[in-house]
This record gives structure tokens, C-alpha cells and sequence, in this order.
């Protein structure tokens, strides 16, 4: 979280965090609605104490077939094992540069690149045979690392993805001269070898994917600005405060908390929220200016 918008403390967050009894309420609801894949997010999931044991009680559901975290890396390596053996299927880390100085700048002054890289060095050795590595580009920022980190994912086996930089929130200043095209981010990386497109994994897969004509190394790339996707968006997303975001960009959310003592009630407020959302922001982004929810607080 921004340490100039939040105390340098989780305190603030006790009782408006939902506890994990809480959380697999809601995560066994939407199972029994036929959500497959669940993903962990933050701010920084691994933050939060005994976040395997949370894992290894959800794990074992009947109907739930992956189980995803996106983590900045900094806690990875002492949790890495723990991850695994509590059932997690995938690892996806946030890396925007391979430059240690750079990268503590763009951390805030608070992450070092060495942890990141011990972090997805132990991952490997553990067993996570699938780990992504998400990049957010950012012109003027960190564009001159597009080729060094997709070079990095080739040699590790690692499947990175390039994400345009989005105005989520109101916070980060986003400007659209501060984007680096998809398109361009494919031109720089047909420097080390010739891409060609791969089909999706699914219907809805948020990144176009590439593979190199060398048969080492898949990229992707996540084009919310130049080519938006939200026709084929079926991505609910939960606060840590137990709200049910239907898009990245709301400006509001809907409260599930007060109804889950009640199984059947909960289920009908899910299913009332998805079948009247009608979330296109990406898609009208120059037509509407909108207060929107943090994506520190509801992942991205």
C-alpha cells in the first residue's frame, strides 16, 4: 500500500479484514456456483499470518482445480515450501526490473531485488514448475527492461507477461503518455528472436499469448488500454473487507459480509450482483471519468 496513504502498519486493517473461516465461506459459495480457479491476491497476500494453513483448508474442496497467488516476492522464499505443501497450484510474481536500483525506487524504497529473485530461485527448487512473472511497462519508467526481463524468464523457464500500465485507482497519476503499447512491447522483444501467436489456455484468458520460433520461452501480453477484453471478463474479485467487485475499475461494491451466516442468502446476493454487471470501463474509458476502488485493495 502507499506508505504516504497508509499507516506503516496493518493495525488499522484488524476487524475490517475477514477472517479465514469468513474467507472459506465465500470461497466454498462460489465453488458451489462453478467458480473453478481461485487466485490470492493483495496488496501482499503472504502479509497475512498463516496464510498456507488458509490455503490447505480450501485445497481439498470438491469442484475448486487451481488455486493461484500473486505475491511482489519479498516473503517468497520463506514461504515457498510451506505454499506447496498446503496445495497451491501457481505462483505468479510482480517483477517490473532486473536493475536493483530501480527496482528499490520503484518498491518505494522498501523491497530489494535479491529477495525476489531467492524468492522464485527457492520456488522452483520446491516443485512450482509453472511460475509467471507479471510486468507492468511504464514509459519513462522501466520500458529499457522489457528485453533484460524476457530474456531472464527464457533462461529460468518462466512465462512473463507485459501489462500496459492502467489508471487503476485515482492515486497513481496515470497519464496514457506514460503507456508503452503492447504492440511496441512485441516489436522490442522480435530482438531476441522471432514470436508467433499461441491460442488461448481458455475462453477469457486476459493475455494474448506469444512463443518464441526458437521454442524457448512464452511471453504474454495484457493490452487493458489499446485492446480491452472486457467482453469476455468473468473475473469476480473480493476485498479483504468481504465486498464482491465485479471489475477492476468499480467505483463501488457490494457488501456480502452481513449475509454469511446465511448459505442460501449469500448465494442469491452473488448470483443477483453477477447477473446484473455490466461493466464495460475499459472499453469506454475516454467517454467516462469515474472514482474507482483502489487495486491495492481488491488485487489486481
Amino acid at each position: 500500500m502507499p506508505a504516504d496513504l497508509y499507516p506503516d502498519s496493518d493495525e488499522f486493517l484488524e476487524g475490517a479484514r475477514m477472517s479465514f473461516d469468513e474467507m472459506e465461506t465465500i470461497v466454498r459459495t462460489f465453488v458451489s456456483l462453478g467458480v473453478r480457479k481461485l487466485r490470492l491476491t493483495g496488496g501482499e497476500p503472504l502479509l497475512r499470518k498463516n496464510l498456507p494453513n488458509f490455503i490447505s483448508r480450501i485445497s481439498s474442496l470438491e469442484g475448486l482445480d487451481d488455486i493461484a497467488l500473486t505475491t511482489n516476492g519479498s516473503l517468497l522464499a520463506r514461504n515457498a515450501l510451506a505454499l506447496k505443501e498446503a496445495g497451491l497450484s501457481r505462483l505468479t510474481v510482480s517483477l517490473d526490473s532486473l536493475d536493483p536500483d530501480q527496482f528499490l525506487e520503484m518498491s518505494g524504497g522498501r523491497g530489494r531485488l535479491s529477495d525476489v529473485l531467492d524468492g522464485l530461485r527457492i520456488a522452483s527448487e520446491v516443485g512450482f514448475d509453472n511460475i509467471k512473472i507479471n510486468t507492468v511497462v511504464q514509459r519513462g519508467v522501466n520500458e529499457s527492461q522489457i528485453v533484460p526481463l524476457a530474456e531472464f524468464a527464457r533462461e529460468h523457464g518462466y512465462v512473463i507477461r507485459f501489462i500496459e500500465y492502467m489508471d487503476t485507482g485515482n492515486v497513481n497519476g496515470w497519464t496514457r503518455e506514460e503507456v508503452v503499447p503492447s504492440a511496441e512491447v512485441l516489436e522490442r522483444l522480435s530482438a531476441i528472436a522471432p514470436l508467433e501467436p499461441v491460442d488461448p489456455n481458455y475462453l477469457g484468458e486476459v493475455a494474448s499469448r506469444y512463443r518464441f520460433t526458437d521454442g524457448v520461452g512464452e511471453i504474454g501480453l495484457i493490452s487493458s488500454i489499446t485492446a480491452p477484453f472486457c467482453g469476455d471478463c468473468h473475473r469476480a474479485r473480493i476485498s479483504a473487507d468481504g465486498q464482491l467487485w465485479t471489475c477492476l475499475f468499480s467505483g463501488k461494491g457490494h457488501a456480502l459480509r452481513d449475509v454469511l451466516s446465511s448459505p442460501d442468502a449469500l448465494r442469491e446476493r452473488i448470483i443477483n450482483v453477477w447477473a446484473r454487471r455490466a461493466d464495460r470501463y475499459s472499453e469506454q474509458r475516454a467517454e467516462r471519468e469515474n472514482r474507482k476502488v483502489e487495486m491495492f485493495l481488491i488485487g489486481g
